[in-house]
């Protein structure tokens, strides 16, 4: 069969043990799935029923979709640990989540494009997955999971063929301590988010080949951080620098708030305080090395906008121009970003921006106002291996020779 196309900790144990011995696990192989970009909304997706996409959200607690007639209804009392874990983290602007609980358990899904959120029955369904060595899928399995049933009316500015959204976050109901459960797996995964075609996502350890038989293993650790709240997964990150430079932030403006990351961000956003000092320092140190660089119109939503034909460049990692480092714990560590990650070409790429957003002012969502969102574009062609038993996160960019779209989803064998 082909294959589909297209923290709370004692909690988080907690729902690992009850789902494992609900449901005997199958394998002890890693577990793939494609990761699709859309191009109408900078959205990833995941096929985990019947082909049917969920956009994949790593602040998301939840696992959702919309009601299918196969959905086997799951009758957890209020009390129930595991209506507990579906209340674990709830979204501030959600009013119906402040309702309290009668007899039967209700979760609260939230869209994170829109912002709005429903009350919702939990259901017993099934995910349809490969597993892998890392190189090729190996064989179909069936991940038995709970998910939230949701109204059609949550999937608003969704990509159009998505059914419901997959959360990635620590918690007890997302979709990494789903896997594990079920599949026996580590609690762990590793993301290769797509510039174009299909990226992958493999929960439960590694190893990654990219062809041309390039195994992916170089990585650089940092302490992923949570927020009391908040789902999301937190940066030390304790300054940002362009071109090795450091830029002068307000005092303790990265601490106001954290930077977290999200894949519903199409890019990179900076609060008001860090994203002005930024943009002015990128613009002057691109000036001061190439000084025959010029200024274009702004194309929304980027502000510092050029003419390509006065960019050095482009190479295989992109425009020549200065790196963005997010200087991590103890000032040793640096998450580098270059041309590749740090330029978008537009105009049939006569044109390239700075691919940095001044925040929008927050309407509620599971992360608060953090003070830097790493978007989609920025973790692009980065591999992001999130071990969330050691509380940590591996990022390696991915060699120029390949990209995130060159798994092998060809069956071995």
């Amino acid at each position: 069969m082909e294959m589909p196309r297209r923290r709370k900790p004692l909690l988080l144990v907690l729902a690992v043990s009850l789902l494992a011995l609900a449901w005997p696990a199958s394998c002890a192989d890693p577990v793939l799935f494609p990761v699709a970009k859309d191009a109408a909304t900078s959205l990833y997706t995941i096929p985990v029923r019947d082909g049917a996409n969920h956009v994949i959200d790593l602040a998301g607690p939840l696992l959702w979709s919309t009601c299918a007639s196969d959905h086997l209804p799951a009758k957890f009392s209020c009390k129930d640990p595991v209506c507990k874990l579906a209340n674990a983290y709830r979204p501030p602007g959600c009013r119906e989540a402040g309702q309290p609980c009668k007899q039967q358990c209700k979760a609260y899904p939230y869209n994170p494009v829109t912002g709005q959120c429903a009350a919702a029955s939990l259901i017993h369904t099934r995910l349809v997955a490969n597993t892998t060595d890392g190189k090729n899928p190996l064989r179909q399995v069936s991940v038995r999971a709970v998910a939230a049933c949701a109204p059609k009316k949550l999937l608003a500015r969704l990509p159009r063929d998505a059914a419901g959204v997959a959360g990635l976050a620590a918690s007890g109901l997302a979709l990494p301590a789903q896997v594990a459960a079920s599949q026996r797996v580590a609690r762990k995964f590793m993301l290769c988010l797509p510039r174009r075609d299909e990226g992958v996502a493999i929960f439960g350890g590694g190893p990654l080949f990219l062809l041309p038989e390039s195994a992916i293993g170089d990585f650089t650790y940092t302490t992923l951080l949570s927020r009391r709240g908040s789902s999301g997964y937190y940066l030390p990150v304790k300054a940002v620098a362009v071109g090795k430079a450091r830029v002068p932030l307000p005092r303790d403006a990265l601490a106001t708030g954290g930077v977290v990351l999200g894949t519903t961000a199409p890019y990179t956003a900076l609060r008001h305080d860090v994203y002005r000092p930024l943009v002015d320092a990128f613009d002057k140190a691109l000036t001061r090395e190439w000084n025959n660089t010029r200024r274009v119109a702004a194309v929304a939503p980027f502000e510092l906008c050029y003419d390509s034909k006065t960019l050095p460049g482009p190479t295989r990692i992109g425009w020549l121009v200065p790196d963005i480092d997010l200087v991590l714990e103890g000032g040793k560590t640096n998450w580098t970003f270059s041309g590749l990650s740090s330029m978008v070409d537009v105009n049939n790429s006569a044109t390239s921006c700075f691919g940095f957003v001044e925040m929008k002012t927050e309407k509620g969502g599971y992360d608060g106002a953090p003070a830097v969102v790493i978007g989609g574009f920025q973790m692009e062609n980065h591999v992001l291996q999130f071990d969330l038993e050691k509380r940590r996160l591996g990022f390696a960019r991915v060699p120029f020779y390949t990209s995130c779209s060159n798994f092998n989803f060809t069956r071995a064998g």
